[in-house]
């Protein structure tokens, strides 16, 4: 009798979950409609007093259904940033028909269940055309099938929250042709797995990229005398554990990437920093135009003069135009001692006039200035509404 009643009532939870799913698509198809008005209007894509205002009436209307505030600010965060991202996407695609392709080439780093490929995966979910995956074994060999047009486009890994910036990415932004064409952030979260029932305990050998070994070197302490055995990308490390039926070998990797391979977790969270995010970029031969209606950034790389000051003067040059820097890098300078190559991310389209002024500015002033791309920005901060003063109101 209980069994009866508990499988009716799965039934009807399942019911309320497929009418869930076909309500998000119709909104997501409605925020298509307002799309076309803001293409047509040159209107931009966030109104954050609109998302305020939507945010407060939801969590009053929450509250009369018996919902928590901070339940509905969260599921709707994610509801306007899907919402968000799709316009921004439809309008980038408006701007660049010739990126509109009936079959997308992408290079990656590893293979099936990497992290790069979950965010190859991500990226070119909100693109038309097919996918087709091609992994890699080096950041080198990425950029290579992209010059040599045996791929469109390469997602690569750019910083970590946790280990902080991949400076090999850098080093190939350096020396290549290719432009940045889009951005996107990916939660990273690292598992222990394992092919076969095991413990912790009786784990001796780990896999892992030395990127993720950086990430997880508090858990790797409290390990004691494990061998670490550093891989090209997580997916070998992962293929290495499922080839074999040792129970004293494991990996870290995703628990979603170590499934593809019949790998489980018996530990997870095992980052640093429990917010382990990384952000990739995505490269192609060919730059994009990005409407103003989007929020974009623009990375540069550029050397300076040899004097005092002379950083400090051009990054006088984005103050004085009012423009934003979100990041600054250096690298060293192959075949010059001691001399830096300065790697920016700025907020801001270099078809904007302030923009514009900077990147003439700092052109006059450098020794070496490039734009490597001007692309949508896809960090997506949610609108903040204090769940208490919405209530009040």
């Amino acid at each position: 009798m209980a069994t009866d009643a508990l499988e009716a009532l799965r039934k009807s939870i399942t019911a309320v979950d497929s009418e869930l799913l076909e309500l998000l698509a119709k909104r997501r198809g409605l925020t298509n409609q307002v799309a076309e008005t803001k293409i047509k209007h040159h209107i931009p894509v966030r109104d954050q007093k609109r998302e305020e205002q939507l945010l407060i009436r939801l969590i009053k209307q929450g509250k009369t259904v018996g919902l928590d505030p901070h339940y509905v600010t969260q599921l709707f965060h994610v509801i306007i940033e899907d919402s968000v991202l799709n316009q921004q996407a439809m309008l980038a695609s408006r701007a660049n028909p010739d990126s509109e392709l009936p079959l997308n080439r992408v290079a990656f780093l590893g293979d099936k269940g990497s992290y790069s490929y979950l965010a190859t995966q991500k990226y070119f979910s909100r693109r038309a055309g097919e996918l087709m995956e091609i992994g890699c074994q080096s950041f080198a060999e990425i950029i290579s099938k992209v010059e040599k047009n045996e791929a469109d486009y390469a997602v690569l890994p750019i910083e970590n929250t946790s280990s902080g910036s991949i400076n090999e990415v850098y080093d190939q932004l350096q020396h290549t042709s290719l432009s940045i064409v889009g951005e996107l952030t990916h939660p990273i979260k690292h598992s222990l797995l394992v092919k076969g029932e095991t413990s912790i305990s009786a784990i001796k050998v780990l896999y892992a990229h030395p990127q993720v070994f950086a990430q997880c070197s508090h858990f790797l302490a409290e390990l004691g005398s494990v061998e670490v055995k550093p891989c090209d990308s997580t997916s070998a490390a992962m293929i290495t554990v499922s080839e074999t039926d040792d129970p004293s070998v494991a990996a870290i990797g995703s628990e979603a990437g170590g499934a593809l391979y019949g790998l489980h977790a018996i530990k997870s969270n095992l980052a640093n920093q429990k917010e382990n995010h990384s952000r990739f970029i995505v490269v192609s031969r060919k730059a994009v135009s990005v409407p103003l209606q989007v929020p974009a950034k623009t990375t540069l790389v550029m050397s300076t003069v040899q004097k005092p000051g002379a950083l400090v003067e051009s990054l006088l040059v984005l103050k004085d135009n009012n423009i934003n820097m979100t990041k600054l890098e250096s690298r060293p300078i192959t075949g010059n001692p001691w001399e830096e190559m300065f790697y920016l991310d700025v907020d801001g389209n270099i078809e904007d006039g302030p923009m514009q002024n900077a990147l003439e500015q700092l052109a006059a002033i450098t020794r070496y200035f490039k734009v490597l791309g001007c692309y949508p920005s896809e960090e997506i901060s949610p609108t903040r509404v204090a769940a208490v003063n919405a209530l009040a109101e």
